[in-house]
């Protein structure tokens, strides 16, 4: 039988993790690169290849990054180099659990990652599921987000599961009025939704959950998760929708890839057969254990399933 390919697209960069005092822990991470580590630990090998597109430099931390995917069973086959570009660099401090960050990223590899529409075309012809960020779409000039949407446009139409999370940071974007604008652009070639209620709430306005999905299946999504934080869920579809109950919290030792790690036990319940609740507890059981550590990345075999 052959493999079905998870392909996520996007930015991992160089994260340097506060380990407390003046030391940090050099890692890669990033939202979308987050998700297909937790997708490639959750999704069986024998049935599921998972890959990474991007682009990086031809520096030693850029090959350090690549051998580090290879390493740990992501395809980095897709993966283009520029030799006038770097990673991007992030840093991370730890106040209570909760994250702040410090980004360097203006000259990164990853913004021409949609410069070539046929090698974007190539790259999902070979995928069955396609996932994007709205930090995706953020760090793109706007060729490049034309680029990127007409082909998961027509990728869609050839039956590929295109899923976004729009992962709404407004710094990233020069206005909230364009932020706005391009994720709802992006939402309507999606087929699977993922936003998160408490950033939908505040940047388009929505009452509750229930208009947050609406907004997005007006938009042309088959399928909205909203998550909420810890909070009650919703999924809703065109003509069904539950809530989910409450789900157990903790004291986040760093919530660094929370929602990330969520999308990526999710996904891999979801796409494999699982009802919506099944695929929920996956999610949240490998988000939990995440948040128990500090960084974005726990190791494949320290991940209990």
């Amino acid at each position: 039988m052959d493999r079905k390919t998870f392909l996520s697209v996007g930015e991992c960069m160089i994260e340097m993790a506060s380990l407390g005092g003046a030391d940090f822990r050099l890692g890669f991470a990033g939202d979308t690169m987050n998700t297909a580590w937790y997708a490639r630990t959750c999704l069986p090998k024998e049935t599921w290849n998972v890959s990474y597109f991007t682009r990086l430099g031809e520096d030693p931390y850029s090959k350090k990054m690549l051998a580090f995917f290879e390493q740990n069973g992501i395809d980095t086959s897709l993966i283009g180099q520029d030799p006038t570009r770097r990673p991007g660099l992030y840093m991370i401090e730890i106040t209570d659990g909760e994250r702040s960050f410090t980004y360097w990223r203006e000259q990164s590899a990853a913004k021409t990652l949609a410069d070539d529409r046929a090698v974007l075309s190539k790259a999902f012809a070979a995928a069955d599921t396609i996932y994007f960020s709205g930090i995706t779409m953020a760090i793109l000039p706007g060729t490049g987000r034309v680029h990127l949407l007409e082909e998961l446009r027509a990728a869609r139409a050839t039956g590929k599961t295109i899923v976004f999370d729009p992962n709404l940071r407004p710094r990233l974007w020069s206005s909230a009025e364009e932020m706005r604008d391009v994720t709802m652009q992006a939402a309507g070639v999606s087929d699977i939704l993922l936003p998160s209620f408490d950033d939908e709430a505040t940047t388009f306005g929505d009452a509750d959950l229930d208009a947050c999905a609406d907004r997005y299946l007006a938009a042309g999504a088959k399928t909205v998760l909203v998550k909420n934080g810890g909070g009650p869920m919703l999924f809703a579809e065109l003509h069904d929708r539950h809530h989910t109950s409450a789900i157990e919290r903790v004291q986040p030792v760093d919530t660094t890839g929370a929602g990330d790690s969520f999308n990526g036990g999710f996904l891999s319940a979801l796409l494999n057969g699982a009802n919506p609740d099944e695929a929920i507890a996956r999610g949240h059981a490998v988000s939990l254990q995440v948040i128990m550590h500090r960084g974005a990345l726990i190791p494949m075999a320290d991940l209990a399933l």
